[in-house]
């Protein structure tokens, strides 16, 4: 049986249970595990809104009027405004990023004529992809004010990115960060991240370049040069949190003028358990040195090899041509620098250039007789171009060979990347260094020392000339210092 009985204008149906029952002044609605549900075409009032919001599951794709007590998906192929309605104390909106493209496609919040969103006049924009806001209208003062404010750029997964310090200098561009070190140091990993962030590195690292050889000597090679940028199909290094060894190598000193004695090879750089050789020292005209596995004044093995100073002198078939240093000495994959350049023979001919990261020495020429010239030193590899620092810099130039006894010949010019120019015996033209780097090689002068290998750019140093008078006495050039650069995206 069912009855309709009113309670202070409170109507009560019962089937044998309460539905409506008054105490005092407490009114409950209906018993435990009831629904409560208004009839079609009824409304109700005095009840106010919980905080939240009823979303909204057809995304908007065009400029539109939220709802009080709506929340919206933004679905945004082009820049989308909503246009807030007039502000009621309590009204609340939210939105959200569908597509996860607000960076692309900004979303613009425009409130009602002169109100305010966060107590400015203004438009409100979210430019972050995945972002997500609630507002709720407070006052006039303070108008719409936001009471949540969310980023979720993955799905799946919460991203974490690598964190580091170590460098003696840092940097962005855009979301990477970049540590770069010139010297000795740490890098220290403390967080290694996710794949939903990050979780791995990319790197550069560059060896020393090997000193100039001197009398008619080659240039030095470039300090290898290993890396990793961009990141490939297979990703970059992975790392964990922990400190990280940074060691940059030294440029090797340059032959003096006594027939080419003393001089030596680029010194290794290390960092993320990567070694990058020294570059190889230019060969000395004739000089036979026993480290040497190559004879008669050959460049020296290395990172990137040497350039040969010209070769030992007539033998019963003609002169005698040095052989340019091995490059990539140890051998590694990718190869970490070319080989140097030959020396072509006895006297007037011309030292080779010392190899480069990314192409190899180039060979000293034969003398001319019309009109009567020295030959021509080699010009020294470019080195490899990686753009891991935001420009488009060369490493491990390989350095020019010096020209040959006699007036009119011409050194070699240091390659890209640093590589130092060769000296030449007067009246003939000195080399130029190499650039396109963080620090250009250096620029010979008729008769002095062959060009230092630019600083943290890996350059070969450039040959010195024919110490016999009337010339001046001029050294091999100095290599430069190595270089190491990390970078990983940070957010």
């Amino acid at each position: 049986m069912t009855s309709k009985i009113k309670v202070d204008n409170i109507n009560k149906v019962s089937d044998d249970s309460n539905i409506i029952n008054k105490c005092g002044t407490t009114i409950t609605l209906g018993a435990s595990g009831d629904s409560i549900a208004l009839a079609s075409g009824a409304s109700q009032s005095g009840f106010g809104r919980t905080g939240t919001v009823d979303w909204q599951t057809t995304p908007k794709t065009a400029t539109f009027t939220p709802v009080n007590g709506e929340g919206y998906f933004i679905n945004s192929g082009s820049a989308i405004t909503a246009n807030l309605p007039a502000g009621s104390a309590g009204a609340i909106v939210s939105f959200a990023d569908y597509a996860r493209n607000f960076a692309t496609y900004n979303f613009t919040i425009s409130p009602n004529g002169s109100e305010k969103i966060g107590g400015v006049a203004d438009d409100a924009t979210l430019n972050v992809n995945g972002q997500a806001i609630t507002l709720v209208y407070v006052d006039s003062t303070k108008g719409w004010v936001n009471v949540q404010n969310a980023e979720d750029t993955e799905t799946g997964v919460v991203p974490v990115f690598v964190a580091a310090s170590g460098g003696n200098s840092t940097a962005t561009s855009g979301d990477y960060k970049i540590h770069t070190f010139t010297g000795p140091g740490t890098f220290t990993v403390s967080c290694a991240g996710n794949a939903g962030g990050s979780n791995t590195v990319e790197y550069l690292v560059v060896a020393g370049g090997g000193g100039g050889g001197a009398h008619i000597g080659g240039g030095g090679g470039g300090g290898g040069t290993r890396y990793v940028f961009p990141v490939s199909a297979t990703g970059g290094l992975a790392v964990t949190a922990q400190g990280y060894p940074i060691v940059v190598g030294g440029g090797g000193s340059g032959a003096t003028n006594n027939a080419g004695s003393g001089g030596s090879c680029g010194v290794a750089s290390s960092g993320l358990g990567i070694t990058s050789a020294g570059g190889g020292r230019g060969g000395s005209a004739g000089a036979s040195e026993p480290t040497n596995p190559l004879p008669n004044g050959s460049g020296f093995p290395g990172g990137a090899g040497g350039g040969s100073g010209h070769g030992s002198g007539p033998g019963p078939l003609g002169p005698v041509m040095g052989y340019g240093g091995v490059g990539n000495t140890p051998s590694v994959s990718p190869p970490q620098g070319k080989d140097g350049g030959k020396g072509f023979g006895f006297d007037t001919h011309g030292g080779g250039g010392g190899g480069g990261g990314g192409s190899a020495g180039v060979q000293g020429s034969d003398a001319v007789t019309t009109p009567p010239s020295a030959g021509q030193g080699g010009n020294g590899g470019n080195g490899s171009q990686v753009n891991i620092c935001g420009n488009n810099y060369y490493w491990a130039g390989g350095a020019g060979g010096t020209a040959g006894i006699g007036g009119g010949g011409a050194a070699g010019n240091g390659g890209l990347g640093g590589g130092g120019g060769s000296s030449a015996q007067p009246p003939g033209t000195s080399g130029t260094g190499g650039g396109s780097a963080i620090n250009a090689g250096g620029n010979a002068s008729p008769g002095g020392n062959g060009g230092n290998g630019g600083t943290n750019s890996g350059g070969g140093g450039g040959g010195g000339p024919h110490t016999a008078n009337p010339s001046p006495q001029g050294n091999g050039g100095a290599g430069g210092s190595g270089i190491v650069i990390i970078r990983y995206k940070f957010q």
